[in-house]
């Protein structure tokens, strides 16, 4: 109790305030929160880039302005040549997709399984296929969907202006930045905070370069040997699956599962489900033998059935976005727990902390 001073009220007092703000507004601005966390991830993705280009003698704003101006050409090309053929392609299965085709997808595959494993009760499939067809088709629900849509473009093209004009900032002020923010720590606590940050940054940019490198290598490889295998929307499905593939463990479910799927949508029977099978086999054997561990050797530090418990919480918290932030941010509270034990073990500063309670 001697402890306690209206100094320590006040100062705790604006603490929480604080904090209570910037949580208000983080709910009330998430669009532009998750603007500027795609900003930060995008420069400690092309960070390297520029620090190297600085060491070659190249002024930092110049490297950046450089760097980002590949990045933006980048986009351009990939969305002027690309995605018009990836939204021709995705049109033409919507309208292939609806729920007589579903159905007969469902009737086929039922009929298959029941044949090979007669404990399988008919309909099992059949019936609860068309419950969620007809869900999905709902009319009623049209407008709320192309409401959604329109909304998820508009955010896309805000993020194409905003993005890249924040990493901009975040790659050419970063150590202002840092200084700015490191001001506001306690003195004591200074070198446990700026050893965090440098131990986050290195580890989260290393992530993400590395899931940024498997996925367009993994979407390459779908994309050729689904086209090898005979699938006509293989552009389209290879993206899916390069996508999908940055989530470990489920990923390449999803590839097998979609891969399936367009292949009886495109033919209307079995005759490609095997060569698409054999195709995306192929492309994660790639995956798990060469790409992983060449990759992922130093940016992954926690154990596999930790990742999947990781993953499958944040499915449950928030669904695939869950599954794709599960594991930067259970890396961020790992070595911030790491640090924060090493320090209390081994600063002098706190140790005398502790005495001071007793």
């Amino acid at each position: 109790m001697k402890n306690i001073t209206l100094e320590r009220v006040v100062r705790t007092l604006l603490a929480v305030l604080t904090i209570g703000v910037i949580i208000v507004i983080m709910y009330n601005y998430i669009t532009l929160v998750a603007f500027l966390i795609l900003a930060m991830i995008l420069s400690y993705v092309l960070d390297p880039t520029v620090n190297r280009l600085q060491r070659m003698g190249v002024k930092r704003t110049i490297g950046v302005t450089l760097t980002l101006s590949v990045i933006v050409m980048a986009i351009v090309f990939f969305s002027t040549n690309v995605v018009p053929i990836f939204v021709e392609e995705m049109l033409e299965l919507t309208n292939n997709l609806n729920i007589e085709t579903i159905e007969l997808i469902a009737a086929r595959i039922e009929t298959r399984l029941v044949q090979e494993y007669s404990f399988i009760p008919e309909g099992f499939l059949r019936d609860n296929i068309t419950k969620i067809s007809e869900e999905l088709f709902d009319l009623g629900k049209l407008s709320t969907v192309l409401s959604d849509a329109v909304g998820v473009f508009t955010n896309i093209f805000s993020a194409v202006l905003v993005v890249p004009f924040a990493a901009f900032f975040f790659l050419k002020d970063g150590s202002k930045i840092r200084r700015d923010v490191l001001q506001i720590i306690p003195n004591k606590y200074f070198e446990t905070t700026l050893t965090i940050l440098d131990l986050v940054e290195k580890r989260l940019g290393l992530y993400f370069r590395s899931v940024l490198v498997q996925s367009t290598l993994v979407t390459l490889l779908s994309w050729t040997t689904l086209g090898i295998a005979g699938l006509e929307n293989s552009l389209s499905v290879g993206i899916s699956v390069g996508i999908a593939n940055t989530i470990p463990y489920f990923g390449p479910i999803i590839g097998y599962v979609l891969s399936i799927i367009i292949s009886i949508v495109e033919t209307g029977d079995f005759s490609l489900v095997l060569y698409c099978v054999v195709a995306i086999f192929i492309v994660q054997m790639i995956d798990n033998l060469i790409l992983q561990p060449y990759l992922f050797s130093k940016s992954a530090d926690m154990h596999p059935v930790a990742i999947l418990f990781i993953i499958l919480i944040g499915a449950e918290t928030a669904g695939i976005l869950g599954m794709l932030i599960a594991i930067p941010l259970a890396t961020t509270i790992r070595i911030t727990i790491k640090q924060i034990i090493w320090s209390f073990n081994n600063y002098q500063i706190f140790r005398l902390d502790q005495s001071k309670q007793f």
